[in-house]
């Protein structure tokens, strides 16, 4: 099997001429953390003042949390692996997705950029608002939150740590089929029951990947 990647070094290739652009092209895993957590706990309160009663709360937050994993599983799937055919196409879905994949330790391009995530929660936010109205909407887009947040850092961690832990290590075996074994399966990073849900899973794996 032909190799499916670049470098499997810890190595960050530049990717804009642009100093500025190469600047927010590259994100350390703390800062979604420290974007989203306060976020995430200020979007709770917003549900809570509203008195909204315990049951709504998990309903909610569970509902959005699971929204997260269908979302990104389509993203993943129909967004950063569609094959564009034209030249600027081309350069976008590496600059998106493409880079990625050849380079996958790159340690700096392993979460999602804010200059990306933070106007794309903007978007669903304004949905959820519309779709469910106030208050559902603040519990729900924590729980949205929450699984993105769940999913950055189950990301960063399965490509940078010797993971001991079986289920840990399940998901992380998962994500590296779809690496070096066949890119067009294993969609679903931090809940591959959404990859066994719509036919996606892979079963075998390159050992040499």
């Amino acid at each position: 099997m032909s190799k499916m990647f670049v470098s499997n070094k810890k190595e960050t290739p530049r990717i804009f001429e642009n100093n500025f652009l190469e600047f927010f092209s590259r994100v350390h895993p703390v800062v979604p953390l420290i974007i989203y957590l306060p976020l995430i706990s200020y979007m709770f309160y917003l549900g809570i003042s509203e008195n909204l009663n315990y049951s709504d709360l998990i309903l909610f937050f569970a509902g959005g949390y699971l929204f997260w994993h269908f979302t990104e599983y389509i993203i993943h799937r129909f967004i950063f692996h569609y094959e564009p055919k034209s030249e600027f196409g081309k350069k976008l879905h590496f600059i998106i997705h493409g880079v990625h994949h050849d380079y996958p330790s790159d340690p700096l391009r392993l979460v999602m950029p804010p200059s990306v995530s933070l106007p794309l929660a903007g978007v669903f936010f304004i949905l959820f608002q519309k779709i469910i109205g106030i208050p559902a909407a603040y519990i729900f887009f924590a729980g949205f939150l929450f699984g993105y947040l769940a999913y950055d850092m189950t990301h960063y961690a399965i490509h940078n740590f010797a993971i001991k832990n079986n289920l840990w290590r399940k998901i992380k075996e998962h994500h590296m089929k779809h690496h070096f074994n066949d890119p067009q399966k294993g969609f679903a990073i931090s809940l591959p029951a959404f990859d066994k849900l719509f036919g996606t899973y892979s079963k075998n794996i390159n050992r040499e990947g």
